[in-house]
């Protein structure tokens, strides 16, 4: 049987709001005691998954992982902005957002989610 998450809270600035953070030593520390491996090779594979992630992103590929979301590069257009420290105009070039959407089982759980 799983143990319940310990989270970490912490306040933001300027905000009133509690946010829960779950760092990848805590999931590490989830995962042990379900798997027969070391906390180290959880870590590895960790550490494996995110580098293939990352990869695939850069490489232009979408990531789907059913029952969770999708990982995709999206190109947002370029745009003249203002440096907002000296008033300076800029011009931003086309460039690649890395953005995620919730899969239809991670959408319906967090819409049952009350704050």
């Amino acid at each position: 049987m799983p143990r319940p998450r310990q989270w970490t809270e912490k306040t933001p600035p300027r905000s009133s709001t509690v946010v829960r953070k779950l760092t990848k030593a805590e999931i590490i520390e989830e995962i042990y005691p379900e798997v027969n491996a070391s906390k180290k090779n959880i870590h590895r594979i960790l550490d494996l998954f995110f580098d293939a992630v990352k990869t695939g992103l850069v490489n232009d590929c979408v990531i789907e992982l059913r029952g969770f979301g999708t990982f995709e590069v999206k190109t947002r257009k370029g745009r003249r902005a203002r440096n907002p420290k000296t008033g300076e105009a800029v011009e931003v070039r086309d460039h690649g957002v890395a953005t995620f959407r919730p899969g239809r089982e991670l959408k319906h759980r967090a819409w049952s989610i009350r704050s």
